[in-house]
């Protein structure tokens, strides 16, 4: 068994992925190492970390330019490294049925696990009924979907955000009503919300169905309702990510140590969780 699950893992682009005004804001924003060189050297840190990863494809190059971080690309990692990592597919909201059709495909073909959404990138609102034939596909399913909240490092500093609006990634109304609605799915929230993480915790609180990753943020940095909920009310809904390479997994673990987290709450966090809600044999 692993010491932890990191839930939220971005690999490096493929060999020869053009780099973009976006991704070195998002680099200068998180005053982020050294990237890996590739997928191998990605693995030897975790393995030797003994973490077990969820690794996540992107796909919002039809509203940001963003080079993709392909759907096969991941699953070659995940199949090269099946004892070290698991992965949840991104497909681009608006093409539809192209969408659907391949988040059937990363799932029952290659063996994903998830579905990743960035709605501030992808510029939607989760609770377009637009949208709603991929959350029935998702939830026939049975995988859980992952959608970034809040303030995203994604071109943050550059000017204009890159372009970028917060707006789309507000916990209420689009997750809370996409969980009223979709009882069935599991929803897991990407980071601490900033700026609205009350809302988050309210939404936490209320849908059962709906679980967060504790990434993006040191856990040096976190708002006080993530500890307040997260040792009491939310300990059984919360989920150690780092957001790498932007942020290490040791930089998080070491800073997580120091956080006021319960002792029997940390288990959970790092591992138990995690397990359990992303249904994980590791």
């Amino acid at each position: 068994m692993p010491k932890a699950i990191d839930t939220h893992i971005h690999p490096p682009p493929p060999p020869g992925t053009r780099r973009t005004p976006l991704r070195e804001a998002t680099d200068r924003y998180f005053r982020a190492p050294p990237p890996p060189r590739d997928a191998d050297e990605m693995a030897d840190s975790y393995i030797a970390q003994d973490i077990f990863g969820i690794l996540l494809a992107s796909n919002w190059e039809s509203t940001t330019g963003e080079p993709p971080v392909p759907n096969d690309y991941v699953a070659a990692i995940v199949h090269k490294y099946p004892r070290q990592f698991a992965g949840f597919c991104s497909v681009d909201p608006w093409d539809h049925k192209t969408a659907i059709a391949e988040i059937e495909r990363c799932v029952r073909d290659l063996g994903f696990i998830g579905v990743k959404f960035h709605p501030t990138a992808q510029a939607f609102y989760p609770n377009d009924p637009r949208f709603y034939p991929m959350w029935e596909k998702c939830a026939d399913l049975g995988v859980p979907v992952l959608l970034h909240t809040g303030m995203t490092g994604l071109g943050a500093g550059a000017p204009g955000g890159g372009g970028l609006k917060t707006k789309y990634c507000a916990p209420i109304p689009h997750i809370d009503d996409l969980a009223a609605d979709f009882p069935e799915l599991t929803i897991i929230m990407a980071h601490p919300g900033f700026p609205w993480v009350d809302e988050q915790m309210a939404v936490l609180l209320h849908k059962p169905n709906v679980f967060m990753d504790l990434s993006g943020y040191s856990p040096r940095y976190f708002p006080q309702p993530v500890f307040t909920y997260g040792n009491t009310l939310l300990q059984d809904r919360m989920m150690f990510g780092s957001d790498y390479p932007s942020i290490r997994p040791e930089r998080w673990l070491a800073d997580f140590a120091e956080a006021p987290f319960r002792e029997e709450v940390r288990a959970k966090i790092l591992l138990e969780n995690a397990r359990r809600i992303l249904k994980l044999t590791v």
